[in-house]
């Protein structure tokens, strides 16, 4: 019982694009350029701001802590000294200043006096050498220096000053950055815009071609990566014009020589249709054989220029070649078909081993047409030699077909594996003139190469000349 095969899974609907993947290219590049100078100038603004501040509180306690040592041990330690300093002097010099015992009393200026907490208690008991911190119901920051009397002297100064410094700092950081972010943003814009033409032009190429079929190539400019870019692309529109140009010297070909036999075809079965009319003279029994003869005979040549047409247009497809082939049993199979449609033709053979990769059908049908065409040439009788010799020189085998007939003119040597191209000796003899072809393309396809010349007999010599190895190099 065959198993049936399990269905695909459900991918369910396509995924809907993202937001982000609706924008044009040039917009993201301008967004990307702005993001990036964006978090650059953050981190630098946050640094420098950071560093700044640091730098400023560390310059502030440093030289209030000095000055708290310096008047700790000058002579305004003394209270009554110290409570007779002026307020005003204070308030210029913009600190607080009072002398802590260790008992809790608090001497010096009137209003003038800087906040106490522990910590100034601690150093006025000797528990600790000195203390800073920062009051933050007065905004002002405090140092304690011991006076060596059990007591303290305690000093602070307000931090409006730094942190107005700090404010200012930040608007300029914040501007500047701002202006940055638009000029980086001001830059994207013209770069992407620039570096972006090639792929405008590139596009509406591809869509002049969508809608016109016009497959002209596109200037390049430059050696970057879109001019490579560009550069492909023409390679692909010459590809394609090449493509089309053959397919429609196929069709044209294939037209013109479908018209003489569908043109032959139509007239005989006109005339036996028109014979079988009652009222219509008779036909002479042997005239109705020779037309019969000659339909059956323009169905067989139809029938051999379709198959032929199909396999050139199949020969058209690129595919891939990757199956070892034994390209002895090739020959041989052709020879086996080639015997049974010309008994009469001797095959004088002397085959060598050759492997390769490849399409075996392909090159079989190849073999087929070169012994064909061999056997048609040759007379009654005649002796058809079939050499496979590796060719020292190239590296390839080397099959030679030479026929017994009369050869191929010099002047017809060219052209004889063009697509229904007939010498003016062969116009007369059954044949589409695709067979040739068919075997330029599959040499062509196998990376190697058809030629046309001389036998030493005296007929036609063809040789196709194919890469590969013998059996012994490829077991090494």
């Amino acid at each position: 019982m065959t198993v049936p095969a399990p269905p695909p899974p459900d991918l369910g609907p396509p995924r809907p694009r993202g937001r982000f993947q609706r924008v044009s290219l040039r917009n993201r590049v301008t967004w990307l350029a702005a993001i990036c100078v964006a978090g650059a100038v953050a981190l630098v603004s946050v640094a420098a701001f950071v560093t700044v501040r640091d730098s400023l509180y560390q310059q502030l306690d440093d030289s209030l802590t000095e000055r708290a040592v310096e008047a700790a041990e000058g002579p305004l330690v003394r209270t009554a000294d110290l409570q007779q300093v002026p307020v005003a002097f204070f308030t210029a010099t913009n600190f607080k200043i009072s002398v802590l015992g260790a008992d809790g009393s608090e001497f010096g200026p009137k209003d003038q006096r800087p906040p106490l907490s522990y910590a100034e208690l601690a150093v006025a008991r000797g528990d600790v050498p000195q203390s800073r911190r920062t009051d933050q119901r007065t905004n002002s920051r405090v140092v304690a220096v011991p006076t060596g009397q059990n007591a303290a002297l305690v000093m602070s100064t307000s931090l409006d000053p730094t942190q107005r410094t700090l404010a200012q700092l930040s608007v300029v950081l914040v501007v500047m950055g701002g202006a940055g972010i638009l000029l980086a943003a001001a830059a994207g814009t013209a770069v992407a815009r620039a570096g972006l033409r090639p792929v405008q032009r590139l596009t509406a190429a591809t869509e002049r071609v969508a809608l016109t079929g016009d497959l002209r190539p596109i200037p390049v400019d430059g050696d970057d990566e879109l001019s490579r870019l560009t550069t492909s692309f023409n390679g692909m529109l010459s590809a394609l014009a090449e493509s089309q140009e053959r397919q429609r010297r196929l069709v044209a070909d294939a037209g013109h020589e479908l018209r003489t036999p569908l043109t032959s075809l139509r007239t005989n079965l006109e005339l036996l249709m028109a014979s079988a009319r009652p009222d219509a003279p008779n036909l002479a029994e042997e005239d109705r054989r020779e037309m019969f003869a000659d339909v059956q005979a323009q169905v067989t040549e139809l029938s051999a220029l379709v198959g032929d047409l199909v396999e050139l247009a199949r020969e058209d497809t690129p595919q891939a070649v990757h199956e070892p082939v034994d390209l002895v049993d090739v020959v041989e199979r052709a020879l086996s078909r080639a015997r049974r449609r010309a008994p009469r033709i001797e095959f004088d053979v002397r085959l060598q081993p050759w492997v390769m990769m490849g399409d075996a059908t392909a090159l079989e049908r190849a073999v087929l047409n070169l012994l064909d065409n061999a056997a048609k040439w040759s007379p009654d009788g005649g002796r058809v030699r079939v050499d496979l010799v590796p060719d020292p020189g190239s590296g390839q085998i080397l099959l030679e077909v030479a026929d017994s007939g009369p050869g191929i003119a010099p002047v017809d040597r060219p052209y004889v594996f063009e697509r229904f191209y007939r010498s003016s000796d062969a116009r007369t003899l059954p044949g589409s003139g695709l067979g040739l072809s068919i075997v330029k393309q599959v040499a062509e396809r196998h990376g190697g190469s058809v030629w046309a010349g001389e036998a030493p007999e005296g007929g036609a010599l063809l040789r196709m000349s194919l890469p590969g190895s013998t059996p012994q190099t490829e077991q090494q």
